[in-house]
């Protein structure tokens, strides 16, 4: 079926982000896995190209588009690329809106320039070693001193933690009788706020993610971003365009496993013929062409509802939760079908099988995507 979201402009968009990875970061892959994080060099080409921040006026570096579909088309050529890390949907899907929407002009003005131009690199400090999917749990603090809030406390699992110039936290500041939070911006640099080392992960090795520490780390009142007490509810506000960008992920992961598995079965000689040829194979391919190509339609759907508004925190929880099991799904059966080869670092599958397993972790692990959708229909 033919797939209707883009137009020829963002094909166009397409090509020319394609011609930039094929570039700048296919030759690089295997060196960042190994380094576990992109070069800081391939960020700051990515901003000069116009790739980071375009959401923005041009005043601030920005190309002024307003249309998610430039960060699906972005998505899906990451994963056809075979680059195993989480930039672009971090600092364009993620973090854009915190700036765009929370952030104040002054704000602006002093981040989103360098951000633009791949200088400035964001991380957002959500999750903690007791608070992963409950955020409401958290326990970092920030107390307000005069014109400072002084913060203490860990966060971990954060995307770009190792690396990031300036993190975007949630701590709870005591309004509203102790249960208040608010987002503080910690700039790199400031006493008390110390980065962790790249973790070890099973996969996304091309991707740093580490702890962040803060031990009375005094931070200008003028760095906090919204509004003070409210920093869960901007959190939640950007959730479900975080999830989706997920589900997007997820189901163009599917597409390449799907792909790699039609050119391998193809050629692949056994017990007389190419495998493909075998029924219960040909029956394989026959199911996850069409799960893939189901699933792709609401993913699609969901990506024009983000950008008219329309896109419910039900709706993006269950768009990520059935395209990340879907992914897990085909990856896990593409694998099985390549054999003793598909276990083997050399093939592309081996990797994408690895890669895959977070997703159904991060950005709100699936079971919490059930209870939500859950509690949404009983009005819970």
């Amino acid at each position: 079926m033919r797939r209707t979201v883009y137009q020829p402009w963002h094909e166009e968009f397409r090509s020319a982000f394609r011609a930039f990875l094929d570039r700048e970061a296919v030759p690089h892959v295997a060196s960042w896995e190994a380094a576990g994080t992109p070069d800081r060099a391939f960020v700051k080409a990515a901003g000069q190209a116009g790739f980071l921040g375009f959401e923005f006026d041009l005043s601030l570096g920005g190309l002024g588009i307003d249309d998610f579909r430039y960060n699906a088309v972005m998505t899906e050529e990451v994963v056809a690329s075979g680059m195993a890390a989480d930039l672009f949907s971090m600092q364009n899907d993620i973090i854009v809106p915190y700036l765009r929407d929370l952030a104040t002009d002054e704000q602006r003005a002093r981040w989103v320039p360098r951000f633009t131009a791949g200088e400035l690199v964001v991380s957002l400090g959500m999750s903690e070693p007791g608070a992963g999917s409950d955020l409401a749990a958290i326990t970092t603090t920030a107390r307000r001193e005069g014109d400072e809030y002084v913060l203490n406390g860990s966060k971990t699992f954060i995307t770009s933690g190792a690396t990031c110039d300036l993190a975007i936290v949630l701590a709870r500041t005591g309004e509203r009788d102790g249960r208040g939070t608010s987002l503080i911006a910690v700039e790199y640099g400031t006493t008390g706020f110390k980065r962790g080392n790249p973790m070890h992960k099973i996969g996304r090795r091309g991707q740093d993610t580490a702890e962040l520490f803060f031990d009375e780390c005094r931070v200008p009142a003028s760095n906090l971003v919204g509004e003070a007490g409210r920093g869960l509810s901007g959190a939640i506000t950007n959730l479900p365009r975080e999830r989706l960008s997920i589900a997007v992920s997820a189901v163009s992961s599917a597409r390449v496993a799907f792909d790699l598995a039609l050119a391998y079965l193809t050629e692949r000689i056994a017990f007389g013929g190419p495998i493909a040829q075998l029924q219960s194979v040909r029956m394989t391919l026959a199911e996850l062409h069409t799960d893939i190509a189901v699933m792709q339609t609401y993913v699609d759907r969901c990506v024009l509802a983000v950008d008219d508004g329309s896109l419910s925190a039900e709706e993006a929880a269950g768009c990520k939760y059935k395209a990340t099991e879907l992914q897990w799904g085909v990856i896990d059966r593409v694998l099985q079908l390549f054999g003793g080869y598909g276990y083997m670092e050399e093939y592309p599958i081996a990797r994408m099988w690895r890669d895959a397993r977070v997703q159904r972790i991060y950005g709100g692990a699936n079971e919490v995507m059930k209870d939500l959708i859950g509690r949404r229909l009983v009005g819970a």
